[in-house]
């Protein structure tokens, strides 16, 4: 089913940058040859694939492009899962509306967002978003359907519970 995708959130995070801590200097990370060492600029750079530890295949930014994902245009559905046993919070990240790409395509869309909603369902499904395959949860919201990405879990060694209690006294502030 041929789809669109519109940003349904933004990001509020909050991104810090390394500084060195006698001037706050900010911290940069220079891009070097491992041959000769010459410092580079991204217009140097290109990836390669590598088949060995001596030997590395150049691959172009054309090649890549005439590569189709198999999900450029549309969603592959992987599972139904019962919608009760989906944490919504876990999986808000990065939501994305779709809609119908065509009066072909629209006809299946609604299919599958009045079947999601009739049997409490959502949808496992498999999408290409900025040129990578990702899995997402497809669930019906109103007219629509929203896919949504996963967010990472907290490594479980961290050992923070939610019952844990507060802190004693408030961590020290940087100077």
């Amino acid at each position: 089913m041929p789809v669109k995708l519109e940003a349904a959130s933004e990001s509020h995070a909050v991104s810090f940058r390394q500084i060195h801590l006698e001037d706050s200097g900010r911290i940069r990370y220079r891009k070097t040859c491992d041959i000769d060492g010459a410092v580079l600029t991204e217009d140097e750079i290109g990836k390669g694939y590598e088949v060995s530890k001596d030997r590395v295949i150049p691959i172009t930014y054309e090649y890549l492009a005439e590569m189709p994902l198999p999900t450029a245009k549309a969603i592959e559905i992987v599972a139904f899962v019962p919608a009760d046993q989906v944490d919504a919070v876990q999986h808000g990240a990065g939501s994305y509306y779709l809609t119908a790409d065509g009066p072909v395509a629209s006809k299946p869309y609604v299919l599958l967002r009045e079947a999601l909603d009739r049997n409490v369902k959502v949808a496992v499904a498999k999408s290409a978003l900025r040129g990578r395959e990702r899995l997402g949860l497809l669930r019906p919201l109103g007219d629509a359907l929203l896919l949504s990405s996963p967010r990472p879990r907290p490594p479980a060694s961290t050992g923070a519970t939610r019952s844990a209690p507060p802190p004693s006294s408030p961590r020290p502030r940087p100077s």
